[in-house]
């Protein structure tokens, strides 16, 4: 397979999995806008993004990423080689590990929810919403053992280039969510978010089904730590598990010291990530996704230049989309919170206390899109330990921010909560900066000159951006937000795309030959 072919695929790929991804990202923040007006930023939602911490780390390790860096380079290898009963015991074998694993720790972890959420969650919490955070954690435990058997299915699917099933797996989840919201909450109050998470992600795993069914799956009862697929998995998951769990201390640390500023400061965090998330979960994932596979294919074939040159073209499609994505979220925090979540429950207040953390979480945009591919590409090297030793150290950096910044700003009269977001983005910021660093050395370069050119031009382009949306903002400072946020988001692409088309982006230019030829094809 050639170059240009592999680079085919993976924007072929890509190209499906964003649609997806965007779809899918549409719903969550439809999710997020029908939870937003149902419960605000009150002690309800306090309790539910609290009570999330410990299913969502099960989750991302299973499901959202430890597995699959460590199951996807391992079964493509079997699948290169052409021995797929072998690359089908394997997926057996893993999920069967999982289960158990899974269930056992899903099973501690309700046992023990007391004293995680009294002692390390929400110190912060009186008792009658730490009592609900409890409740409400041992519920949605169940998810995770779901998602584990998941996670698996999804790593088997893209494996086999088969992106679609698994990015539509995330649809049905969140429209399970919006479904306990809307029909379940009004009678079960939050436990009814709880129940829509379960329930989403059962069609999560089921909705994978028809494509193993495709690729002709064969399911073995088996159960073994001997076998050197599963061996070659375990290895490399471990430092990969302790690399997402350092990425889970941070979220548990800015959870712990956000429960102790007061009611609403726990939500407007997570409402800010989660709106941060939105336009790295359309690019950076939905990239990183349809190219890991393909990473993963250059190495079992040893074409480490194939790679160099893949990696460098997609970073940079990465930067191009992200760095915009990133200033839009900046300039506009206002207009598109109120035009998306003020409503109900959801008022002024809130608004401005999303506003000023989505400030300092949209510095971190650029990073976070460029951690999805950099650290794709570890993996595909069969090499988790790397990640894990920087992101350790972001962490510890992280951890220090998060307790400096806040009184910091504090003392500057100043929301201390955007000194938990800025933590986050430097720290970010300075990981990928480390892994990028060294990733070079392994490749031998990642083609400085075309990658400086795209930030220096792509950066240019942002900046008149900003320029545009910030006089937009100055000229009509009474507009309603439901007008001036589609407003803001229109003029900022049109002045993005041109100045970047104008400034020699080829990045942009080619996602508009591209789809000029699907509007022409």
């Amino acid at each position: 397979m050639t170059l240009a072919t592999d680079k085919r695929q993976i924007a072929r790929a890509a190209s499906i999995v964003m649609v997806a991804f965007a779809l899918s990202r549409v719903l969550g923040l439809v999710r997020q806008m029908v939870i937003a007006g149902q419960f605000g930023t009150g002690v309800e939602m306090d309790a539910y993004q609290a009570a999330f911490r410990l299913p969502d780390l099960l989750f991302q390790l299973m499901a959202g990423g430890a597995l699959g860096s460590a199951f996807i380079p391992t079964f493509t290898g079997y699948l290169t080689r052409g021995d797929r009963a072998g690359a089908w015991r394997l997926v057996s074998a893993i999920i069967n590990l999982v289960l158990v694993i899974l269930t056992l720790t899903a099973v501690v972890g309700a046992l023990v929810a007391p004293w995680l959420v009294d002692w390390i969650i929400a110190p912060g919490f009186d008792a009658p919403t730490a009592a609900l955070t409890v409740r409400l954690m041992r519920v949605m435990l169940i998810s995770s053992v779901i998602f584990g058997v998941s996670g698996v299915l999804m790593g088997a699917l893209n494996a086999h280039q088969h992106f679609l099933l698994p990015a539509v797996a995330p649809m049905l989840y969140n429209l399970s969510i919006i479904g306990g919201t809307l029909f379940l909450a009004p009678s079960m109050g939050v436990m009814g978010l709880a129940v829509g998470v379960v329930v989403g992600s059962a069609l999560h795993l089921l909705v994978q089904v028809p494509g193993l069914i495709h690729f002709d799956v064969r399911y073995a009862p088996v159960l073994t730590v001997q076998d050197p697929g599963v061996r070659e998995v375990a290895r490399l998951m471990g430092p990969r598990v302790l690399g997402l769990a350092v990425v889970q201390l941070n979220f548990l640390v800015n959870t712990n010291l956000a429960s102790r500023l007061g009611e609403g400061a726990v939500s407007a965090i997570n409402f800010a990530w989660l709106l941060m998330l939105l336009p790295q979960g359309v690019f950076a994932q939905a990239v990183a996704t349809a190219a890991f596979p393909t990473f993963a294919e250059q190495v079992a074939r040893g074409e480490r230049a194939a790679m160099r040159s893949a990696l460098a073209a997609t970073l940079r499609a990465i930067f191009a989309l992200s760095l915009p994505a990133a200033v839009g979220l900046a300039v506009l925090r206002g207009p598109l919170i109120a035009m998306l979540f003020e409503r109900g429950a959801f008022g002024e207040t809130a608004t401005d206390l999303v506003a000023w953390a989505l400030l300092f979480y949209a510095l971190g945009l650029v990073a976070h899109a460029g951690l999805e591919i950099v650290a794709r590409a570890f993996y595909a090297l069969h090499d988790t330990k790397t990640p894990l030793l920087v992101g350790g150290g972001a962490m510890l950096l992280n951890v220090g921010l998060s307790l400096a910044l806040p009184p910091l700003f504090e003392s500057l009269g100043w929301l201390p909560l955007g000194g938990l977001a800025l933590a986050n983005s430097l720290a970010t910021t300075l990981e990928l900066l480390g892994l990028l660093w060294i990733i070079r050395g392994r490749l031998q370069g990642l083609e400085g000159q075309r990658s400086r050119l795209t930030i220096l031009r792509s950066t240019a382009a942002a900046a008149l951006m900003g320029l545009a949306l910030v006089a937009l903002l100055w000229a009509l400072p009474e507009a309603n937000p439901l007008l001036l946020g589609p407003a803001g988001i229109a003029l900022g692409a049109t002045v993005y795309a041109g100045a970047a088309w104008a400034l020699g982006v080829e990045e942009v230019r080619a996602i508009a030959a591209g789809v000029a030829r699907r509007l022409h094809g």
